[in-house]
């Protein structure tokens, strides 16, 4: 099996990360690509409620939990104290698919894009030191950059970027 393509979206905190990673599935998706995205959570996240069946089983103490559905299925996997996983070890749990967005995991040694927003939490460039960095897609004037920088709302022109950074091939329409 061939390692799946991968591309990263980084930036501090309300650099625009989100809306970009959304934007760029609709758009992948609607060229005819096959797309899964891994998003890292710096802080605690559950994704059960209170009182459902599957909490209740993880509160019992589950290693994991798969709930299915005729529409989807999830499995949660309690660390318990262990580690968090690598990045490699999540990449390889996912289907086959075109392409892997990752949002976050900005320290990954990944080609991506940094976001960057006025009203971000932090300001500071990551692409002086990161030389995974390949663009970067603003919502203001960069210009401290040989980088190609991209209007933050400009999905097609990115979506493009990255394709052709991934050598994705065709769109599939």
């Amino acid at each position: 099996m061939t390692a799946p393509k991968i591309f990263g979206i980084a930036g501090w905190k309300n650099s625009g990360k989100t809306g970009l990673a959304v934007r760029l599935v609709m758009e992948f998706t609607r060229r005819g690509y096959t797309i899964s995205t891994i998003k890292h959570a710096h802080h605690d996240f559950d994704i059960d409620k209170v009182g459902a069946d599957s909490y209740r089983h993880r509160q019992a103490g589950a290693h994991e939990v798969t709930i299915v559905s005729g529409t989807r299925y999830a499995i949660m996997h309690e660390l318990r104290g262990a580690p968090e996983p690598e990045f490699e070890e999540i990449l390889a749990r996912l289907a086959p698919c075109d392409l892997v967005l990752i949002e976050g995991y900005k320290r990954e040694p990944i080609p991506k894009i940094e976001a960057r927003r006025l009203e971000a939490a932090n300001r500071e460039p990551l692409a002086p030191s990161d030389p995974h960095i390949c663009a970067i897609a603003a919502d203001h004037a960069v210009t401290d950059t040989a980088l190609p920088v991209f209007d933050l709302d400009d999905t097609g022109a990115i979506a493009d970027f990255i394709a052709d950074i991934v050598d994705l091939g065709q769109s599939r329409l």
